[in-house]
């Protein structure tokens, strides 16, 4: 009889070792996605009406397909040519946000891809993969996509462009990874971008 209850209270000590071993590995797991995609993380949540497994599951599905993903380098003139169009199209937003707000959506998509990342073509794909390497700037990218399809006032493509800059900024960096710590260099070369998106269209100007 004594041997019987040794042999039960073993089992259910490790039927909770487990359970409670599972429940810590999958918080670690939020956890870690959760640092890894910051905002991204919270948007993905709320996309799945709260379900955090659900959310966490497609995070970490990102991860999985995209993880690996090795950015390309950029040459130093693809890199000059990059950063004079998106100086011209924060010059040209004033006159025409929604021409700006669409040729910013296509520089992004370029670029991405020629960073290796998947075709801008394929947005969904591309926004994932971006989302695993540079998780805190990819907010400006899709509201740039929205609003270049058609959604959004003038002032929300302004600060839609605004936004994405951070993005084009991490992409256009001069070492992969780079995106945090150092910008590519300014049109004018002493650290100056243009003003035209810190001015507020005036009601005459096209969309």
């Amino acid at each position: 009889m004594l041997t019987v209850v040794i042999i039960a209270v073993i089992v259910i000590a490790a039927a909770v070792f487990f359970i409670v071993g599972r429940g810590r590995i999958r918080a670690d797991g939020g956890r870690g996605l959760k640092h890894r995609f910051g905002p991204e993380y919270d948007r993905a949540v709320a996309a799945h009406d709260g379900d955090t497994k659900a959310a966490e599951k497609e995070l970490g599905e990102r991860v999985q397909q995209h993880g690996s993903l090795q950015e390309r380098p950029m040459s130093p003139e693809a890199r000059a040519q990059y950063v004079a169009q998106w100086a011209d199209i924060q010059e040209r937003f004033i006159d025409s946000p929604h021409k700006a707000v669409t040729a910013a959506d296509a520089l992004l998509a370029g670029l991405a891809r020629d960073r290796g990342f998947p075709d801008g073509e394929r947005f969904d794909d591309q926004l994932a993969a971006l989302s695993v390497h540079h998780a805190a700037h990819v907010h400006g990218y899709r509201s740039v996509h929205t609003a270049a399809h058609g959604q959004g006032d003038t002032e929300e493509m302004r600060e839609a462009v605004l936004d994405a800059r951070s993005l084009f900024e991490a992409l256009v960096a001069e070492q992969a990874g780079d995106g945090d710590r150092r910008r590519p260099s300014s049109p004018d070369g002493n650290g100056h971008w243009p003003f035209a998106l810190n001015r507020r269209p005036t009601k005459g100007s096209s969309t």
